[in-house]
């Protein structure tokens, strides 16, 4: 990893220290140098007071793995770096030495690839993490999927890995792409990117799980039911598997695998996910071919890009104008999700600037929305560290979409119980959730949430909820459940739907939180199974999102 001397002197002045530390420090050792001399990746470990702290030295070195609770961060740095950061061990309130077990670890892999000519020799299993799928895997459960269920899902070849561009190899990016074909379109469409970072294990998996999930539960889930009758996700699973097989042999490996850049150091390739075209290079970027956040040569360079771009702009209609300043309609529909590790966040834009993205308040709701399920901490994208060239920023941006980075948990290489506890049952909440508000993501929002809806016999069920929200930074205002409605068979949004009242259970419709209760009348339905939807309203006017509960008429 290379760090110029003007980035140097951008991270002193991020850090409000004095540009005139140097960064031969006296206090790295001889044994230390040494270690820097005869590896090429060294990990160092920095000790930590404060989580501010931890996020200003990520703006100019991103982190292997931040622990808050334990106050440490692994740093991927070349001796500059770790020079620098020992003179300000005072100062910053922190303390750095080097990882030499990381460290080793990291050469061992890196002499692997050079025997194995870069490639990980297996196509099955990660080594130690069995919870993963590889890219092998993650391709033939897709296959599987559309197997099993050809009615419901499709496989979508959006293009290729760099390394299939040249000839070496290399893979075809795959879209999943889940919806009953038989329903008629257009659809609201929900678009997902995973894995754009290869060593972020746990993204890839969680959006195949959810895949998984929405499939084995489609005709018995109501919700999983109406959602894929009358919506579309689109998956893309492994967005860079060129740099994920990298990773998976263990290499803390972050970009593609072009290796036109970097040519003689260990850290080949262009940074994904700074190098798509919305305000490319316009800060939170390096030019170093051999930094971490390598943006590339121009403006969406990389094949890899290019494939989600393209694709982006083929499933969404623009909906936004071309000034910053421009808003995109409140009633816009579709969404797009770009899954990462770690951080425990959930960010939008903007990541190159403090000032509020046009649609900024909308967006900031659904984020805390989202954060209400997994518990992360919601926030613009700039207030991590500034970005640019990014997913997110490119979808919102040039397109109006409203899109949102999730960093799912503490580390790249999250161990299988940590995915497995935590991770996964928490975002499958939040994805499950993104899904029910795609028709109107920047509306649906700010409404009550329905929950617990059922049946028994005819007497129907439910509560909702106007204050599901995580306000761990800020609060989101919050109004009393004014209404509620159920509707049978047709919903809401479909022209001639019936709407049906229900009432307050406890007789009066005061409170942010209610329970729901009405009689469901069969009369004139046929026998057989029926769809119910039910949703609420709040004292501002807005309608929330329906929750459904299947009626069987005999």
């Amino acid at each position: 990893m290379e760090l110029s001397w003007k980035a140097l002197l951008g991270s002193l002045v991020v850090l409000g220290l004095s540009a005139c530390n140097s960064v031969n420090s006296r206090g790295v050792t001889n044994e230390e140098r040494v270690v820097f001399q005869t590896n090429e990746v060294v990990v160092s470990r920095v000790q930590f007071q404060d989580a501010a702290t931890a996020r200003k030295i990520a703006i100019s070195i991103e982190p292997i793995e931040t622990n808050y609770d334990q106050g440490y961060m692994l740093l991927d740095t070349d001796l500059d770096e770790f020079s620098y950061l020992r003179d300000q061990e005072s100062s910053l309130n922190i303390s750095i030495e080097l990882d030499k077990q990381v460290t080793a670890q990291q050469t061992k892999v890196l002499e692997r690839f050079a025997q194995t000519g870069g490639l990980s020799p297996s196509t099955r299993s990660i080594p130690n993490f069995t919870c993963y799928r590889t890219v092998e895997e993650t391709f033939a459960t897709a296959d599987q999927i559309v197997a099993s269920n050809p009615n419901l899902a499709s496989i979508v070849d959006v293009g290729d890995s760099w390394k299939k561009t040249v000839n070496q190899g290399g893979y075809d990016m795959r879209v999943l792409k889940l919806t009953n074909s038989a329903t008629p379109s257009p659809k609201p469409i929900m678009f997902v990117t995973s894995a754009i970072h290869a060593r972020e294990y746990t993204t890839a998996e969680l959006m195949t799980r959810f895949a998984e999930y929405l499939v084995s539960n489609y005709g018995t889930n109501a919700d999983v039911t109406w959602m894929l009758d009358t919506q579309e996700v689109h998956l893309l699973l492994q967005t860079n598997p060129d740099g994920r097989k990298k990773a998976e042999a263990g290499s803390l490996w972050r970009k593609n695998n072009n290796t036109n850049y970097c040519k003689n150091g260990s850290t080949k390739g262009a940074d994904l996910n700074r190098n798509f075209s919305f305000e490319w290079n316009t800060g939170g970027s390096s030019a170093s071919q051999c930094n971490e956040t390598y943006r590339g040569p121009s403006a969406a360079s990389e094949p890899e890009t290019k494939a989600v771009q393209n694709y982006a702009r083929s499933v969404f209609p623009d909906q936004r104008g071309p000034n910053l300043t421009d808003a995109a309609p409140a009633t816009t529909s579709g969404l797009y999700l770009d899954i990462h590790s770690y951080s425990q966040l959930v960010l939008w834009s903007w990541g190159n600037r403090s000032t509020p993205a046009p649609n900024g308040t909308a967006l900031q709701t659904l984020g805390r929305k989202f954060a209400f399920f997994n518990n992360y901490t919601p926030q613009q994208a700039i207030g991590l560290y500034p970005t640019s060239g990014t997913t997110d920023d490119f979808v919102y941006g040039d397109l109006g979409i409203p899109a949102y980075t999730f960093e799912l948990g503490t580390s790249f290489f999250e161990t299988c119980s940590a995915f497995s506890s935590t991770i996964l049952p928490t975002n499958l909440n939040a994805l499950i959730y993104a899904l029910r508000v795609t028709r109107a993501p920047y509306q649906l929002p700010s409404g009550p949430e329905v929950t617990s809806v059922s049946l028994t016999g005819n007497s129907l069920t439910a509560s909702a909820n106007d204050s599901r929200y995580n306000n761990s930074n800020g609060t989101e205002a919050s109004q009393n459940v004014s209404t509620a409605a159920y509707y049978v068979d047709t919903p809401p949004w479909v022209a001639g739907a019936t709407s049906n009242a229900m009432t307050a259970s406890d007789g009066a419709f005061n409170s942010s939180t209610e329970g729901l209760s009405g009689t469901v009348s069969t009369a004139g339905l046929i026998s057989g199974r029926h769809t119910v939807y039910v949703r609420a309203q709040d004292s501002s006017g807005n309608w929330g999102p329906v929750s459904a509960v299947f009626l069987t008429v005999p």
